[in-house]
């Protein structure tokens, strides 16, 4: 037995030093790929597509999702020796806005938290930071409707979505569920935990805070304090884990966007984000969609929010299955072009892959 195990810890150390040989072959292909680019050093299509080779050509035992996980990290470390990116979320560290962006472009990017969601658009517009990731839609809670009132007036693009399966737990200093005084949590999150709140901490004040991550730090200043946050809140702030999964909905995800100035070329699987408005007239908005079913493009999202140019006036965000440049999206785009009142392209970016 004792032999056998050597033997096999041995096996596992020679791969060891394999892996770690071809792991750095690979990064110094990087480094000359990035020597021969012109410009932008990230392509999201790029990385989009060799996630999506890996989980298909993935014989296991790990998962699909792991070992993509996995080379999204070793790409995120090559893309470094390029260039170490800088990605605004909105802060403090340890919310979910920042798991969304460690997911998508993974440990190496240089983290930059912002007050509000407004300052991320600002920061990447000035060159502060070359991307931001920002919460779009939630499954229960719907959309987030800074987001898009933003994405109205920026001259920034779309260039990617994340989607984040939203966990959320009850947290405390200290064990136990004695002598509690107050929950701390923001309103999204109190409104996914509602249900359960109402069943098993009814008689406790909730105290809606500006992010999760900052529920966490006062739950970890107060030992009577709970709070409401996910994993990387809880690490943070050495917090003990009393409940987890406490969210209503089990399936409970937020899509992220990712923003900066340039979108994508075509990855094969894309999607096409675009705002526009009607004319005020009968049956103008039925005129918008007949482009899309005559050319056989799809949605996957419509969404109304006022206008920000009048009383009383709507546009609507639209994501549509393809890219911007493939033929029949560039098609009904055209006839768009002609028949909306306003129509801006927010971008053309891969579908999501992890």
């Amino acid at each position: 037995m004792a032999e056998d195990l050597q033997q096999l810890r041995a096996a596992i150390d020679a791969l060891d030093v394999e892996i770690l040989k071809l792991i750095n072959q690979r990064a110094a292909h990087a480094q000359t790929i990035g020597r021969l680019k012109n410009g932008t050093v990230y392509r999201p299509e790029r990385e989009a597509q060799v996630l999506r080779r890996i989980k298909e050509l993935n014989p296991g035992p790990l998962a699909d999702e792991t070992a993509a996980r996995l080379f999204r990290e070793i790409m995120s470390a090559c893309l470094a020796l390029e260039k170490p990116l800088s990605v605004a979320f909105l802060g403090p560290l340890g919310t979910f806005s920042q798991a969304a962006a460690q997911k998508h472009f993974g440990h190496a990017a240089v983290p930059m938290p912002c007050a509000s969601i407004d300052e991320v658009f600002r920061d990447v517009a000035s060159g502060n930071a070359d991307y931001g990731v920002v919460p779009v839609e939630n499954s229960t809670e719907g959309a987030i409707n800074r987001t898009l009132d933003l994405l109205q007036d920026t001259p920034l693009k779309i260039c990617g979505e994340v989607a984040l399966r939203i966990h959320q737990h009850l947290l405390r200093k200290v064990p136990g569920l004695d002598d509690v005084a107050v929950l701390y949590s923001h309103s999204q999150s109190l409104a996914q935990c509602h249900e359960w709140l109402n069943s098993n901490l009814a008689t406790v004040p909730c105290v809606p805070v500006a992010s999760n991550a900052e529920a966490a730090r006062l739950a970890a200043a107060d030992p009577a304090a709970l709070a409401i946050a996910g994993d990387a809140a809880a690490e943070l702030y050495d917090l003990q884990r009393l409940v987890e999964n406490i969210e209503d909905e089990p399936n409970n995800t937020t899509r992220f966007l990712v923003i900066g100035k340039h979108d994508a070329t075509p990855s094969g699987q894309d999607k096409t984000s675009l705002l526009m408005s009607a004319h005020n007239r009968p049956g103008a908005v039925v005129e918008l969609l007949q482009p899309l079913a005559r050319h056989g493009v799809s949605m996957t999202k419509f969404e109304s929010r006022p206008a920000r140019s009048g009383l009383w006036e709507y546009v609507f965000f639209i994501d549509l299955e393809g890219h911007r440049e493939e033929p029949q999206v560039a098609a009904a785009l055209a006839e768009l072009q002609d028949k909306a009142a306003f129509l801006k392209i927010l971008g053309a970016y891969p579908v999501g892959v992890l």
